[in-house]
Order: structure tokens, then sequence, then C-alpha cells
């Protein structure tokens, strides 16, 4: 009897470990099926949330406009060895990172801002498979390569802000602050921007491809040039690692905005390997203060030096000191 026992708990102990099995690998394989604490746009949504706006040389184009719906609709995998080797067709790119469809017209304009100090390999990975997934897009889009050049604690929202006043002198519609070691990995997160500012990298591979947390919001990000100067841009005193991204959402927040996400599925990314920035031992005082500065504090108190304008083969080089 006392066998028969031990038995049937033994069988019952290993189907409940069989189950958990199962359920692990469901959650490894499809991550994102997890992912429902947080609100994001279904697919059908997606297009017309899209705000069509393009630069005024694209505009004057005499063509049929470029559709993307097939785009959305198939959302393919893109991170794939033969797009991370090398630049393909990389006559089609034009002098300083652009490059926009010849036989089609682009609905959108986007200027991805990327912020830089001293990751060459990052960077070389970054712009052989950014190059060719974006031409996949049917957009017309270019690299600005914001680089701080002093020895200062590395500035990124201020690197930011130094990126979209540029992109904007150049008319460009649509920002998206790009950090150098993510990379998409499906091609339906279109590289355009959406009426809400857009959390992009909301499932990315470090976290399981879910979310920390409903306010996260750093990483990549898509936010309208005018947008962008409603909020006063980014703080410019978040020197080193850590703190800026929230102080961002806060100030989007608070200008009433709203944020949005694409359906994880879309919004997949992964992050190559680097070293840790020097941590901000100030963050957390400047963010429990930074509602106070958002009107002082930003766009409109922007100073900085440029040193160098540069129109690289794959991006534009803008070299400066904060």
């Amino acid at each position: 009897m006392f066998l028969k026992i031990n038995q049937r708990n033994y069988h019952v102990t290993d189907l409940i470990v069989r189950i958990a099995c199962v359920a692990l690998v469901i959650y490894w394989v499809m991550p994102w099926r997890f992912a429902s604490h947080y609100e994001y746009l279904q697919r059908n949504e997606i297009q017309r949330e899209l705000v069509e706006q393009v630069t005024s040389n694209i505009s004057m184009q005499r063509m049929p406009a470029c559709e993307y719906s097939d785009i959305l609709a198939d959302n393919v995998i893109t991170y794939l060895s033969q797009y991370r080797e090398h630049v393909l067709r990389g006559e089609e790119i034009l002098p300083g990172g652009e490059y926009f469809p010849e036989d089609c017209s682009a609905r959108f304009s986007t200027a991805i801002i990327v912020p830089y100090r001293k990751r060459e390999e990052q960077l070389h990975a970054f712009l052989v498979y950014m190059h060719n997934y974006l031409r996949q897009q049917r957009i017309h889009y270019r690299i600005f390569l914001v680089e701080q050049y002093d020895q200062k604690p590395f500035n990124r929202a201020k690197l930011f802000n130094i990126g979209s006043v540029i992109a904007a002198e150049l008319e460009f519609p649509c920002l998206i602050l790009h950090d150098v070691d993510l990379l998409p990995m499906n091609l339906g997160q279109l590289y355009a921007c959406t009426q809400k500012p857009r959390h992009m990298s909301s499932a990315l591979d470090i976290f399981r491809f879910t979310l920390p947390y409903g306010g996260l919001f750093g990483g990549v990000v898509a936010i309208q040039t005018h947008q962008y100067r409603f909020i006063n841009g980014m703080s410019n005193l978040y020197e080193g690692w850590g703190g800026e991204d929230d102080d961002f959402y806060a100030r989007v927040c608070s200008h009433k905005l709203g944020i949005c996400r694409f359906d994880p599925s879309y919004s997949t990314y992964t992050m190559m390997p680097h070293k840790q920035e020097k941590k901000n031992e100030n963050r957390i005082k400047l963010l429990r203060s930074g509602y106070k500065r958002f009107e002082i504090d930003g766009l409109n108190s922007l100073v900085y030096t440029e040193k160098e304008r540069r129109l690289h083969s794959l991006f534009t080089h803008i070299l400066v000191e904060t």
C-alpha cells in the first residue's frame, strides 16, 4: 500500500515537472505572449496611427506613393547574418547616410539621431545592419551621429538635443532617438513617427522581450520634431548613466502627449554587449526636482560647440563639445 502511494506521488510530481518544462519552453520561444501587462497598438491599428510627413525635396517627387501595408502585415524577421556582415548595395546610400527609394515616393522622412563616444565595434555593426534594414522599409531617412568630443562624463540627452536641432534645420519632421547598441529584429517596426511619441524597443532581449515597468521610455524612441520642441527636448543636466529617460518620460506626460507602443511582436530588439557607463550619482536628486526645470532646462538652454560636421558615406558626423 505504501509503495502504491509513493508511486502515485511520483507520477503526479513527474507530471507537474513535465508541465512546468513545457510552459518554460513556450515562454522561451514566444515570450511576447506574456507581455500583455502594458497597452500597445494592435496590428490593425498601426498604419492609421503613422504620421505621413516628408521633407520638401521628397514632397516634390512626382512618383506613386510607396506602400507599407505589406511590410506591416508580413513583419518579417530581419536579424539575419546576411544583413549583419556588410552593407548591401552601398551605392544606393547618399553621402551623409541618407536614403530614399527611387521607384516610389516615400511617405515618411526620419532623422535617426545616435549619441556616440568610443564604441567603434558597435558603431560598425549598427551602421551595416541599420542601412540594410531601413532600406527595406521604403522610407526616407538619414543617420546623424552626434559624437561627444570632450572628456566630460557622457551626456546622452544633450547629444539628442543637439541632433534634434540639426535635423530640424534640414526639415526632418520625425526624430528617432536611438542608442547605438540596439538593433531591431522585425521589419514591421516602421521607422516613422506616430500620433503619440512611441517607445519602439519595448520588447528587448535582455528583458526577456517584456517590459520591466510601464514608464520605461528609452533605448529607441520616435517623436515628431514639433512635439520634441513642445516639451523643450530633454534635460541637459544628466551626465553619466541613468535618469535622463525617466526625466524625458515625465516631460512627455506633463505635457499630456501620452505615449504608444506597437504590438510586442513588432518591437523586438537585441542589445549588443557593451561596458556599462559610469553612473550618474545625482540622478535621483535630479529626477525628484525635474518637474521644476521642464520649462527652463532643455532646448531653450542648450549650449554647445560644434567642432566639425562631415558627410561620411554611412552617416552625418556631428562632432561637439558639451
